[in-house]
C-alpha cells in the first residue's frame, strides 16, 4: 500500500500546509460511500482508493475517484492499474490529477502503521495530497462521517529520520495527539442536484425521517468496549516489553561499572610491580547495547485506545439523552392516562 502513490509521483518540498479545507463533489463521495459499504458488508474488509481532482487557490475539490485493485490479485500491477486509470479517464475529459487517496475504517479507528507509511509517501511526492477515512460504523446508523488528513510536520521529519525511539519522539515532540491534522470536508452538490435531493426529501414519509431515538445501545456499546479492551491488552505487553528493556539496560550498566572497577583495581596493581597497564578495550564490544524497541507502535495503540474512548463517551453521551428524554415521555404519558 505505501507504494501506490508511486503513480503520480513529483517532488516537491514538504513544507506548511497549504490546504485550508476539502471540497468533494457528490458524486465521489457517493462512490466513496459504494465502494466502503460494499467491502464491509461483502469481505468485511478495509476499502481504498484513489482521489483525483485539483488545488484551487487553499482548497483541495476532490471531483473522481476509483477503487485500488484486490491486494489477493498478485497478477495486476498496482502503479499500471493507477496510470492505466488516469490515462483513460483523461481521454473522456475527466479530473485526473492525483491528490490523495481514501480508506474506510470502524468506529473511527482508523489508526495504523500502514496508513501512516502510505500517507507519508503520498504527502512527501503530492505535497497537496490528503486522505479520507469513510466511517462505515457511524455512517450506516444514520450520522454520514467523512473526515479528511494529514500528517503533520514533525511525524513527516520523524518518519524522515526513520528512528521512532523514546529520545527521538522526545526531540521533535511526536505523540498520537499531533500525528494528524484534521482538514475542514465539505460536500459541494451542483444546483440540479440540490434540487433533485428537496424534491426527494418531500416523497420521503413523515414516519420515516423522524425514528431518533433509537434505544438499542448494548449491542453498540458491547463492541466498542471490546475493542478497547483489545487495545489496552496491546498497550499492556508493549509497556511490558519496554518495562523488561530498562531492566536490562540498568543491568548491563551495573556489569559495565563492576568490570571498569575490575580494570582499574587490576591497573593499579601492575602498577606497583612495575608492569604496563591493561590494553584499552572498547566497552560497546565487551557489552553490546541492547536494541531500544521501537516506540511507534505503542503510540499508534494509545490513539486508537484514545478514538475508542472517545466514541464510547460520546456514544454514552447521546444514549443517556435519549433515555432522559424517553423518561419524561413516559412519565407524562402515565400522567395523561391516570388522571
Amino acid at each position: 500500500m505505501a507504494g501506490r502513490s508511486a503513480a503520480a509521483r513529483r517532488a516537491v518540498p514538504e513544507n506548511e500546509s497549504t490546504i485550508n479545507y476539502v471540497q468533494a463533489d457528490g458524486l465521489a463521495v457517493m462512490k466513496i460511500v459504494k465502494h466502503c459499504h460494499e467491502e464491509s458488508t461483502t469481505n468485511m474488509d478495509i476499502a481504498q482508493g484513489a482521489l483525483l481532482g485539483l488545488v484551487v487557490d487553499n482548497r483541495l475539490e476532490i471531483t473522481n475517484c476509483f477503487p485500488f485493485p484486490k491486494q489477493t490479485d498478485e497478477t495486476m500491477d498496482e502503479d499500471e492499474y493507477q496510470l492505466s486509470m488516469m490515462r483513460r479517464l483523461r481521454r473522456v475529459n475527466v479530473d485526473h490529477f492525483h491528490v490523495g487517496w481514501y480508506q474506510s475504517a470502524d468506529v473511527g479507528n482508523f489508526l495504523s502503521q500502514p496508513l501512516l507509511e502510505s500517507q507519508f509517501h503520498y504527502q512527501t511526492s503530492i505535497e497537496e495530497s490528503v486522505v479520507v477515512i469513510y466511517d462505515t460504523q457511524k455512517s450506516s446508523r444514520g450520522f454520514l462521517t467523512l473526515k479528511a488528513y494529514r500528517l503533520t510536520p514533525q511525524a513527516i521529519e520523524l518518519y524522515k529520520e526513520g528512528e521512532f525511539t523514546p529520545e527521538a519522539l522526545l526531540k521533535l515532540k511526536v505523540g498520537f495527539e499531533n500525528l494528524f491534522t484534521e482538514v475542514p470536508f465539505l460536500i459541494k452538490n451542483s444546483p440540479l442536484c440540490n434540487i433533485m435531493m428537496s424534491e426527494l426529501a418531500e416523497m420521503v414519509p413523515e414516519e420515516e425521517g423522524s425514528k431518533f431515538l433509537d434505544l438499542g445501545t448494548a449491542s453498540v456499546l458491547e463492541g466498542q468496549l471490546r475493542c478497547l479492551m483489545d487495545r489496552v491488552d496491546e498497550l499492556n505487553q508493549e509497556a511490558i516489553k519496554f518495562n523488561r528493556y530498562q531492566q536490562l539496560v540498568s543491568r548491563q550498566q551495573q556489569d559495565k561499572h563492576r568490570y571498569l572497577q575490575k580494570r582499574t583495581q587490576e591497573n593499579a596493581a601492575r602498577a606497583a610491580k612495575d608492569e604496563p597497564p591493561l590494553p584499552e578495550e572498547d566497552i560497546n564490544k565487551v557489552f553490546k547495547p541492547h536494541p531500544v524497541p521501537p516506540r511507534l507502535n505503542p503510540m499508534i495503540i494509545a490513539g486508537q485506545v484514545n478514538t475508542h474512548s472517545q466514541a464510547i463517551s460520546q456514544f454514552c453521551s447521546q444514549s443517556l439523552a435519549k433515555l432522559y428524554i424517553t423518561q419524561a415521555l413516559q412519565s407524562a404519558k402515565e400522567a395523561n392516562t391516570n388522571p
